[in-house]
């Protein structure tokens, strides 16, 4: 087999479609701020997925994951503390615990048992007896026999049996689980799957408070995630499923990344790793920018992040209603001077807080995703560079001239590009047939990978 032919069938081969099974049972762990949810949350998947940092209030938004327990599929639902007086931002944040709630077919009520039932232990109570959920109470905090007892003096709340557990240690979390798929109802049957990959994966990145929950509540029709004025609300990534342009997409909204990652700490550390985990699960990234402010370091640096991950790009410049046309045109000059590196991604100008144009978004990613997946035949490439290399020849360099002998394209989701050439292309010249393939082809929306498989002389074979 040739050396195209092993390229084409590794490109044939490439995919990442994902199957969409039947939509699991959720289930729901709420309770009031540092009871250990998440820990719990964490002791479920069996691994740190959740942000955990031990002060109150570090999960505010509702955050979903996969999880399986003996062979059961179920999605997780963690939630910030739960407050029910609370004002200002704690509000918003036990408003996402009262929607996951009515989401569940499952509560997981937890209570710290060392400090014992609270008065807003007891007033989340009342509010879940109203909800008509099953709901189990999750002792935490459990750690030997010799804390049994506080367990056992939560009977007090009136809501069933407390269920002792650590979700520091595990200790008791595999009966819970069996108790939670015994109040889960039962499974519905399977049916055949009509959806193929599933719903496309976008990511919304952007520097804090740039407003991309804003705008996954203004594309949702309602508030799903917490917006507040505080920069950095979001710290874990929220799935969630929103039908627009008349198809399901699901949309990620992640952690703004801040100036300094490597200086990050705590929560603000491993909320980082999880926006950048949810980039690596997207197909797409739509990075927000602030158009009423200057560029700034930190938007070169998460669009030069896209493009490394390989993932197709979409910029959405928000708050343009906000600009005034001098803003407009000095914006236009940062554009031009500082984004050289992506002026193949779709450009969106819209107003997260208004919706203006927000519905432009839709044919931006459908650019974006069609040039991330396009294929050019091998006959047509060699074709391209055969008039390209007659026209515009490596420079010599030392007496040599590189030349290329072939080319392929290895893979797509990106574009990759292999070159099997006589020398070493200088990347100003890789830079020029990089910009002379999206002349040709198109390409928009997505980063492009161009390698180089340099033939070895007959000489050194020999040897």
């Amino acid at each position: 087999m040739s050396e195209h032919d092993v390229y084409q069938s590794v490109a044939e081969a490439a995919g990442d479609g994902v199957r969409q099974d039947r939509v699991p049972p959720v289930v729901a762990v709420v309770g009031r701020p540092n009871v250990g949810k998440s820990t719990l949350v964490n002791r479920v998947l069996g691994r740190r997925e959740a942000v955990v940092e031990d002060v109150p209030g570090v999960t505010r938004d509702r955050v979903s994951y996969e999880a399986d327990w003996s062979g059961r599929r179920l999605t997780i639902v963690d939630t910030g503390g739960w407050l029910p007086d609370a004002t200002g931002l704690a509000a918003a944040v036990a408003e996402q615990a009262r929607l996951a709630v009515e989401l569940a077919d499952v509560v997981l009520f937890v209570v710290d048992a060392t400090v014992g039932a609270t008065d807003v232990d007891e007033a989340v109570v009342d509010i879940l007896r109203r909800s008509g959920k099953p709901v189990l109470l999750v002792a935490n905090k459990v750690d030997d026999a010799a804390t049994e007892l506080d367990a056992a003096a939560l009977w007090s709340l009136g809501i069933g049996e407390p269920h002792p557990v650590s979700a520091l240690h595990g200790r008791g979390s595999g009966d819970l689980l069996d108790a939670v798929l015994a109040a889960l109802p039962e499974p519905p049957p399977p049916t055949e799957d009509a959806a193929g990959g599933g719903p496309r994966r976008v990511a919304l990145l952007g520097r804090p408070n740039v407003g991309k929950s804003s705008l996954l509540n203004k594309l949702a029709g309602e508030n799903r995630v917490v917006v507040d004025d505080v920069a950095g609300t979001t710290r874990d990534p929220v799935d969630e499923l929103i039908e627009l342009g008349g198809r399901t997409w699901r949309f990620i909204d992640t952690a703004g990344i801040r100036r300094r990652y490597r200086e990050s700490q705590g929560a603000d550390f491993y909320a980082t790793l999880r926006t950048q985990s949810a980039l690596e699960r997207a197909e797409v990234a739509v990075v927000l920018i602030d158009a009423s402010q200057p560029l700034a370091e930190q938007d070169l640096r998460i669009i030069s992040m896209v493009i490394e991950a390989g993932r197709a790009l979409v910029i959405a410049y928000n708050k343009w209603d906000l600009l005034d046309e001098e803003r407009r045109h000095y914006l236009e000059r940062e554009i031009d001077r500082q984004l050289h590196n992506a002026r193949w991604a779709p450009r969106v100008n819209i107003s997260a807080l208004t919706g203006r144009h927000v519905d432009k978004l839709v044919p931006a990613l459908d650019t974006a995703l069609a040039g991330w997946g396009s294929r050019v035949p091998t006959a047509k490439l060699n074709q391209f560079f055969s008039a390209l290399v007659a026209a515009h020849p490596h420079p010599v360099r030392g007496g040599k001239q590189p030349k290329i002998l072939f080319a392929t394209q290895a893979d797509v989701r990106p574009p990759r590009f292999v070159l099997f050439t006589t020398g070493f292309l200088e990347e100003s010249y890789r830079r020029f047939i990089e910009r002379r393939l999206r002349e040709e082809f198109g390409f928009a929306g997505t980063p492009i990978d161009i390698t180089m498989r340099i033939r070895e002389r007959r000489s050194s074979r020999r040897k």
